[in-house]
């Protein structure tokens, strides 16, 4: 069992890892902000801690992250317990997803599928309806990246096989894509 110390130790690593190779989250952070600019909308979902980290990236969007910026549109479909469970009911929990977008997303949207292993058939779904509605759609997971790297039209893959190192990754680099965020718009409104 690692120490604390060790485990921040390993932490800060693999955030240094994904400092190093972080052509694809700049992409991920330019394409969110070039389609809110375009009046678009950010949609985002994973399960467990995944969708907490969608909730907070909706959030931070919505409300504000660090500055003052008109509210954006984004929306998190881990959120509608009565949404979740009827359509895990009626049709199936690998649908949960899947059918928001459906109901939800426009051509445009960019869509963000959240899964540490890649491999979450109910992400994986809602990353197919999401193309199927031309959607630009991005994957934020880890490891080798799993189904999930070849579904997405661009993969932010943290190069760690822990979840809780990817986790801390993904929350890291989700503040890092808010704060550009922040930029663009008050870039815009000077």
């Amino acid at each position: 069992m690692p120490t604390l110390t060790e485990h921040l130790r390993q932490s800060s690593e693999t955030l240094a890892r994904m400092a190093a190779q972080a052509g694809p989250a700049e992409e991920m952070a330019e394409k969110i902000c070039r389609a809110l600019q375009a009046g678009q909308k950010v949609v985002m979902f994973g399960n467990g801690g995944s969708a907490a980290d969608a909730q907070h990236f909706a959030a931070e969007l919505v409300g504000r992250f660090e500055k003052e910026r008109p509210a954006l549109p984004a929306i998190a479909l881990t959120t509608d317990t009565s949404v979740l469970t009827a359509i895990a009911n009626d049709y199936a929990s690998d649908q949960i997803f899947a059918r928001q977008v459906q109901a939800l997303v426009q051509p445009g949207d960019v869509v963000v599928a959240i899964s540490t292993s890649g491999n979450s058939r109910n992400v994986l779904e809602g990353v197919r309806e999401a193309r199927q509605k031309k959607a630009w759609t991005v994957g934020l997971t880890g490891g080798t990246g799993g189904k999930l790297k070849d579904a997405v039209d661009l993969c932010v893959c943290v190069p760690s096989p822990r979840t809780a190192h990817i986790q801390e990754c993904h929350i890291a680099l989700i503040h890092a894509i808010c704060a550009l965020v922040d930029e663009a718009f008050l870039a815009a409104i000077a």
